[in-house]
């Protein structure tokens, strides 16, 4: 019933910054947690930051932390992932998904990603 879909990656040079847009349908995400992963090749995928939908709190990977902000516009049902000093490391495919508030659940619903290659 959640349909997400990314945007805003792109190539960027390293230190630069990037936006990603996640624009969810299908159902209000008041009950949902709206997370961000990415996934480089050969590489695991790794939890980046989500956000508690019903009251905007944002939580953060310590790999990431101090460049990276998530936030969400209620009204366009979109979530943001603000990343700025960009190194080589963070390229990887980006991914956007929601899972339920109580703890444990699992993020059933993906987007289809969008890709973020930062140069040297």
């Amino acid at each position: 019933q959640v349909q997400l879909v990314e945007s805003g990656g792109g190539l960027v040079q390293a230190g630069g910054s990037l936006r990603l847009s996640c624009a969810a349908s299908g159902r209000t995400l008041s009950s949902y947690v709206l997370g961000w992963f990415r996934q480089a090749p050969g590489k695991e995928r790794e939890f980046v930051a989500a956000i508690y939908w019903s009251v905007g709190r944002p939580y953060y990977a310590d790999s990431v932390k101090g460049r990276v902000t998530i936030s969400r516009d209620n009204a366009k049902n979109t979530a943001y992932l603000q990343m700025n000093s960009l190194k080589p490391e963070d390229t990887a495919a980006y991914y956007c998904a929601a899972r339920r508030v109580e703890l444990g659940a699992q993020y059933d619903y993906w987007g289809q990603g969008t890709q973020v290659t930062v140069s040297s």
